[in-house]
């Protein structure tokens, strides 16, 4: 039994754009201005990373578009480099990138949320861990919500990837909608002023690196749309169309926000506030329009998150279709066609990441630090793939190529090696993580040998 082609051209388009468009623009502009000092950096970073991201996207469509099977990266790497590497970014995906991912979204959720009812910041319960005493993971009403959140949404892919599909289009337009009112509300209303910085603090090579990561973040989940290319109708065509024009529209969407932010915030408001969106909608309309803000945060967070559970599910299912995981994850649901056990095995674990990783910073320096390892070898899969495999049909090919995909696979490394200066354990903690799939590698090949 196999999966559906039932996504259209919107549907892969808003799968772009809507899962994307999480809690980053909200949130991430404080980090940033913190590391950078002025919003013309802040800019500069967010046009780099949007620039670089499409890099990554125009690579992919390449990819996509000769290869529109399960998995996205992970039929990549493994055609290119063996499959171990597509293993081990399955086992990525599974345990850290795409569930971290999925956590930190939920995360975002009910901090936006609790702006609303500010009981969810309370503390429910601590669950007591081993050795020091007194020491424990709290847990707090919110992150019960979030799970919460998580668990629906990935009973509500259960029913079909048309279906999720649907309310993935449907809700990506009206966040996008609200999104465009709160930047004109903020470029009509928002007064000039003069530009200055956050901090008096001079601009390092670091500063630069933890502000690109957190940009990233904000741009994270341009190629999650690879993920179900064997559910997307004539793939050819519309796998290239999404992954590009979605980037782009994303792009533009980011500039107008940040341009709108700072032109109503100076920086250091922006630098006090983790909301800078809520405040800027404070200072021009008042209480209202913080309030709204928040929930077009909580809807485009919803949003990301039913792309993220939608998409990133098919990772584990593609690894388990060719014996490489856990086999009950390769079991297609025979009514709606669905990887219904890769969903929920998806979802209790990134649900679990949200009691056991930490805050909101922490998690998606967690994410992006693993996730862009195999970015980067997967970009270069089209330079290794163009002398391993010249025959392969390629319906599209990369514009500027060897250069576009060269540049992303350099910035890659880059970004890897200075996070992992700037934030060693959370990094660390994701290496760790990914190395541990090797011995799982050799187990299930063995295992699979002998059938």
């Amino acid at each position: 039994m196999e999966l559906k082609r039932d996504l259209g051209t919107g549907a892969a388009i808003s799968i772009v754009i809507g899962t994307v468009i999480g809690s980053g623009i909200f949130l991430v502009p404080h980090d940033m201005i913190l590391r950078v000092s002025t919003p013309g950096m802040v800019f500069f970073i967010f046009v780099f990373g949007g620039l670089l991201s499409l890099a990554g996207a125009l690579s992919y469509a390449e990819l996509a578009a000769a290869m529109p099977e399960a998995g996205g990266e992970y039929v990549y790497l493994r055609e290119a480099y063996g499959p171990l590497w597509g293993f081990l970014y399955s086992w990525t995906q599974m345990w850290v990138a795409k569930s971290g991912s999925i956590a930190t979204l939920a995360t975002g959720f009910f901090v936006y949320l609790a702006n609303f009812f500010p009981i969810l910041e309370q503390v429910v319960c601590k669950i007591p861990m081993p050795g020091a005493a007194g020491a424990g993971l709290e847990v707090k009403y919110g992150q019960i919500l979030a799970i919460a959140l998580i668990l629906g949404l990935g009973g509500l892919n259960y029913f079909g990837v048309r279906f999720g599909g649907d309310v993935q289009t449907a809700v990506t337009v009206v966040k996008v909608l609200l999104f465009c009112a709160i930047v004109l509300l903020g470029l009509t209303l928002g007064r000039p002023h003069a530009v200055s910085a956050a901090t008096p603090a001079p601009l390092t090579a670091a500063g630069f690196f933890a502000a690109l990561v957190a940009a990233l973040w904000a741009y994270d989940g341009w190629n999650n749309v690879s993920m179900v290319a064997s559910e997307v109708r004539d793939p050819q065509r519309n796998l290239p169309l999404a992954l590009i024009g979605g980037t782009v529209a994303v792009i533009a969407i980011y500039i107008f926000a940040n341009w709108a932010y700072f032109h109503t915030l100076t920086a250091q408001e922006v630098s006090a506030t983790p909301r800078v969106a809520a405040e800027m909608m404070r200072r021009l309309v008042g209480g209202w329009g913080a309030n709204a803000v928040s929930i077009a945060a909580m809807i485009s967070i919803f949003a990301a998150l039913n792309g993220s559970i939608l998409t990133g599910s098919r990772v584990p299912y593609a690894a388990a279709r060719d014996g490489l995981f856990f086999q009950s994850l390769a079991w297609i649901q025979p009514k709606y066609r669905t990887p219904s056990i890769s969903i929920f095995a998806l979802t209790l674990w990134a649900s679990a990441l949200i009691v056991i990783s930490g805050g909101y910073k922490e998690l998606f320096t967690y994410v992006i630090f693993a996730s862009w390892i195999l970015y980067g070898m997967a970009a270069a899969s089209v330079i290794v793939l163009r002398k391993k495999r010249p025959d392969l049909p390629r319906p599209y090919r990369t514009l500027g190529y060897p250069f576009v995909p060269a540049v992303f696979v350099f910035v890659a490394i880059l970004l890897v090696i200075s996070t992992l200066l700037d934030s060693p354990r959370e990094s660390l903690n994701g290496l760790i993580i990914v190395l541990a799939g090797v011995p799982f590698y050799w187990y299930w090949k063995k295992r699979l040998q002998k059938l």
